[in-house]
């Protein structure tokens, strides 16, 4: 089963995304903060992760681009999902090392389109 690593510090964000990914197929993993980002994947080996960008103490602008600095956890496709909506910051994203971008509130179709792009869900 596809594994996916939320990231996010709202509880009723994470259980929405987690309800919808369980739905289709896919097993997930959250966390609310992001400087436990490098630790969690370790343990957890995530085929991606769907990265909050608004967080206190690490941003997820800050935690893509340290991600996708580092050659172990660089291949692994980050999804930014963010109530900032402007064209900027989807450009931002993207410069960051983003895969995807995530604007909430989200349908599930959106999120899931998004997904399934750079994770297809594996039925067990």
């Amino acid at each position: 089963m596809t594994k996916i690593l939320i990231v996010d510090d709202s509880p009723a964000e994470v259980r929405l995304m987690q309800a919808v990914l369980d739905r289709a197929g896919y097993s997930s993993v959250a966390i609310h903060d992001a400087t436990r980002l490098e630790q969690t994947i370790d343990q957890e080996r995530p085929s991606l992760i769907l990265l909050d960008v608004v967080m206190p103490s690490r941003n997820g602008f800050q935690a893509c681009r340290e991600l996708k600095g580092k050659a172990e956890y660089s291949k692994i496709p980050v999804i930014m999902v963010s109530s900032k909506k402007t064209e900027s910051d989807k450009f931002w994203a993207k410069e960051q090392g983003a895969d995807g971008y995530v604007t909430k509130p989200f349908t599930s179709e959106e999120l899931l389109g998004t997904v399934r792009k750079l994770a297809p869900a594996v039925k067990a």
